[in-house]
């Protein structure tokens, strides 16, 4: 486990001096002196604000705006944490959210103030960076100088959501010395140097962002280029413009980027490499023929209770080797799993017996939820973290990633890994993005459903599927629900725990497959009194909205 000795407040304070540029957004620029600067001023600002007594924590609902690494530098030095605040959240559960942090403080923009109008927030002062009373109200520290003194490896600095892409969101805690330590890890992992510029596109509010780019920017005094929301149109431009050579991504970003129209001067850009999750063996590849950039895929959980990162001589589809304390163990028992064993196609054929939740029982630096003892509980037992995650292992030791403990499918008695037909049928050429997940079956057990966003042709996907040697007999999708485009969350992710949810029944177009049959064909209301009447929970299908449309 990396040590934690050291602080972001340290790292901050040490730019002090350096006059190079070092964050950018939009037509403004800043040196790392005027940023450090800025990040005095506000701590000191941020020391008078704070109620006597108060939890010294500050919500931020902003966009990637230079306000933002300004704010988290800035609570860096004044010993405090920054909850970010997902903008995508409404009404009870954006007040819940600010609430359960206990943010005396909340940093906002005029753009923001709508989702709050209506909110109860008793309590909270609101500072709005974009009118002039916040200007006023800063002027007096401006000559405030950075002092890290103030500051321990141990404070609390970021309590950040977790995606919520499978439930409701719970805050982590990072503390300064975690945080500074995960920086100075990339740095050496990539040889970040300080002439590097970090494109942070991925929202501020989120872990990733925030660890996995603005931090080794950081620790390695190097630039940061931001863009307030993330565009895949803009995406190139952007990375031009500010000569950027690092950058994160999550969830279906990549794919985003993928789908702008292809140019001849795409490779004529001054990335070295993306560093993230979810793009995909597919998409990474396609990603660097286009332009000539590597995409580097690592597991990380959000709580940092577990990491695997990828190493020469990792088998395709495999996420990495297994690092010291990585176990896969059946969630009923708590045994290790026994290895994975393959066919010569690849297909895995003990899927019952290998797949279990990843475990780490080495020392990890999962730091706990904020007010939430049942999920810490849920992630701290027998003196291990479970990740929630499901994953195999061969044998010779790496790991491939399942799903989430919640997307284990079981078809006929045999359970089956998602993530493992997710990635077989984003093959198909007209597959944009795609999701699996379990829908009930009349009788017993699960069924297969997949999303695709794109063009689909159901004649042409079950040939696709035919030819597939890695698709087992029960296996392939038995509904596929075409969208125009994959609903994710504010961090890019798939909101599969809505789509499971829906099931069938939703108002897009839905294909089947009917038992004995190979092709499919559009689901309808006379499907549901038939063979589909005794489907039970959440996939039941109603008469409404089920009469498809080919597109």
């Amino acid at each position: 486990m990396e040590s934690t000795t050291g602080t972001v407040a340290e790292l901050v304070a040490a730019r002090w001096g350096d006059h190079r540029p070092g964050l950018w957004c939009e037509d403004r620029a800043l040196t790392h002196h005027e940023t450090a600067a800025g990040a005095a001023a506000r701590a000191a600002l941020l020391a008078d604000l704070l109620p006597s007594g108060a939890v010294p924590h500050l919500g931020v609902l902003l966009d990637n705006r230079e306000e933002f690494p300004l704010w988290l530098a800035a609570a860096a030095l004044a010993g405090a944490a920054v909850a970010g605040i997902n903008p995508t959240r409404r009404g009870p559960e954006l007040a819940r959210d600010i609430l359960h942090t206990e943010c005396p403080v909340l940093v906002t923009e005029r753009a923001r103030l709508p989702l709050l109008a209506d909110l109860e927030l008793p309590g909270v002062r609101i500072l709005v960076t974009d009118d002039e009373e916040y200007a006023t109200l800063l002027a007096p520290y401006a000559g405030a100088v950075p002092d890290p003194s103030r500051a321990a490896p141990a404070d609390r600095l970021l309590l950040y959501f977790t995606s919520g892409s499978t439930g409701a969101p719970k805050a982590a805690i990072c503390s300064q010395g975690r945080l500074a330590a995960a920086g100075r890890a990339l740095v050496r992992q990539f040889g970040v140097r300080a002439d590097d510029v970090h494109y942070v596109c991925m929202p501020m509010f989120h872990g990733n962002a925030v660890i996995a780019d603005w931090a080794p920017a950081l620790a390695a005094g190097a630039g940061v280029a931001l863009r307030p929301r993330f565009s895949a149109s803009g995406f190139l431009a952007d990375v031009r413009r500010h000569g950027a050579t690092y950058f994160t991504y999550v969830g279906r970003a990549i794919q985003y980027v993928l789908a702008t129209e292809p140019r001849p001067d795409d490779r004529d850009n001054p990335l070295r490499l993306g560093f993230g999750t979810e793009a995909g063996a597919v998409d990474a590849a396609a990603f660097e023929r286009r332009f000539g950039v590597r995409l580097v895929e690592g597991y990380g959980s959000s709580e940092g209770g577990a990491a695997i990162q990828w190493a020469p001589g990792t088998p395709a589809g495999a996420v990495g080797p297994a690092g010291p304390g990585l176990v896969v163990l059946d969630r009923a028992t708590g045994e290790e799993c026994p290895p994975a064993v393959f066919d010569s196609a690849g297909l895995l054929l003990n899927g019952d017996e290998a797949m279990g939740e990843l475990v780490n029982r080495a020392p990890n630096p999962f730091e706990g939820y904020w007010r939430n003892p049942a999920a810490e509980a849920e992630r701290r037992r027998g003196g291990a973290y479970w990740t929630g995650d499901l994953f195999y292992r061969d044998a010779e030791g790496y790991l491939y990633f399942a799903g989430r403990t919640d997307d284990r499918i079981r078809v006929d008695g045999e359970n089956l890994a998602a993530a493992t037909i997710e990635n077989i049928v984003a093959r198909y050429e007209g597959a944009e993005a795609v999701a699996v997940y379990g829908v009930p079956d009349p009788v017993t057990g699960d069924q297969v459903m997949a999303t695709v966003a794109g063009t689909f042709d159901p004649a042409g996907f079950a040939e696709f599927l035919r030819a597939q040697p890695d698709l087992g007999t029960k296996m392939a999708p038995r509904f596929v629900r075409v969208v125009e485009r994959m609903p994710v969350t504010a961090t890019n992710k798939i909101q599969r725990a809505r789509l499971r949810a829906e099931g069938l029944r939703c108002a897009d177009p839905v294909w089947w497959r009917p038992p004995g049959e190979e092709s499919y064909r559009p689901l309808t209301a006379e499907d549901a009194e038939g063979p589909l009447a005794s489907a039970k929970g959440p996939s039941s299908v109603r008469r409404q909205g089920l009469e498809p449309r080919t597109r």
